[in-house]
């Protein structure tokens, strides 16, 4: 099992950055830039490839709304040419809020774009000449442009053909298209004793698709770490972030985190956030998520039990361990974790 790190939102992006390089000296494996409605995320990776030197870079992820197939596919091969082969390109469709609310564009037919995408990067990579019909019509015809468009295919040579793609899925349609298309799954609030019970059906129907030159199927899942006796306020501290996206990641019938939590067997407790976060009663939201949640989610804990939280992970078929280290030193936390890995 690999260990890998999400960069944080909050903060200077720089000063993240060093923390990033002194944890791939600890032995960190990969490192995952988000995008929301902050800074974007190609800027960071590209940042994060000159000041590392093995580390993986992904995004984690790219709104698969905010940029053309075309865009992301060269992103992708300009980080993969800069970092020397280090890129991961993580796509997702985010929500409504975000796609409609920040980038002012239709939230529609995500499985259809997500699978139109993948293709079309791949191609790209590839250097083929691209045409393209469905979602993302290539030339785009004349009746609805100037009619001048031509096939073209990438002008530079990207290094590899074969830049990794993983998707960001949590419903059981999107799901089973990334386990049939993707090299890998980036899950969110992953419990991984409850993960066959909500994903295991679309998972094996994806994977009887699946074409076996792409390998088996990366999952990257996990949580908060912090080891010790007294730890309980760190994972405590992950309830407003659990509040947030089971309660205010979207409206009422439309929150696919909500959804999940449902899911898990928290169907009163999962009304009961989202009605109290939607009232803007965060903290009360905050204090309504159930213990287990926060407990089974993230690994901390006394150093003996943070070990069974690795197991639990690794049998639930998680490949990389993705943490936020928590405590004065981050790279000793990694380094811990990757010597029980070993």
């Amino acid at each position: 099992m690999k260990i890998s790190t999400q960069l944080m939102y909050a903060g200077d992006p720089k000063d993240l950055i060093e923390q990033v390089s002194a944890m791939e000296n600890a032995g960190l494996d990969a490192v995952w830039v988000a995008e929301a409605y902050g800074f974007d995320s190609p800027t960071l990776m590209g940042y994060l490839a000159a000041k590392t030197t093995t580390v993986q870079i992904g995004s984690a992820i790219l709104p698969i709304y905010s940029r053309t197939p075309a865009l992301i596919a060269q992103t992708a091969a300009g980080l993969d040419a800069v970092s020397g082969g280090r890129a991961i390109l993580g796509l997702g469709a985010s929500g409504p809020q975000v796609i409609e609310g920040w980038h002012g564009v239709p939230y529609d037919k995500p499985l259809g774009r997500t699978r139109e995408i993948v293709d079309i990067c791949r191609r790209i990579w590839r250097r083929e000449v691209i045409t393209n019909t469905g979602n993302y019509p290539i030339p785009l015809p004349a009746d609805q442009g100037t009619g001048l468009g031509k096939p073209l295919k990438m002008l530079t040579r990207p290094i590899r053909a074969d830049i990794p793609i993983y998707i960001a899925s949590l419903g059981d349609k999107n799901v089973q298209m990334t386990a049939e298309i993707a090299d890998g799954w980036l899950p969110t609030l992953f419990i991984p004793e409850k993960a066959n019970d909500v994903w295991g059906a679309s998972l094996a129907a994806g994977k009887a698709k699946r074409d076996a030159s792409l390998g088996d199927l990366e999952i990257v899942a996990g949580g908060l770490l912090a080891i010790g006796d007294d730890v309980d306020a760190v994972r405590d501290a992950s309830r407003p972030v659990i509040a947030l996206y089971v309660g205010g990641m979207g409206a009422k019938g439309r929150n696919f985190y909500n959804d999940l939590a449902r899911r898990y067997g928290y169907e009163a407790e999962a009304e009961q956030i989202q009605e109290l976060y939607l009232s803007g009663r965060k903290e009360e939201a905050a204090a309504a998520v159930p213990a287990e949640f926060a407990e089974l989610m993230n690994l901390v804990g006394p150093a003996g039990y943070v070990k069974e939280r690795l197991q639990a992970f690794k049998e639930a078929g998680v490949t990389t361990l993705n943490v936020t280290p928590i405590g004065a030193d981050p790279a000793a936390l990694i380094a811990q974790v990757k010597e029980w890995l070993a």
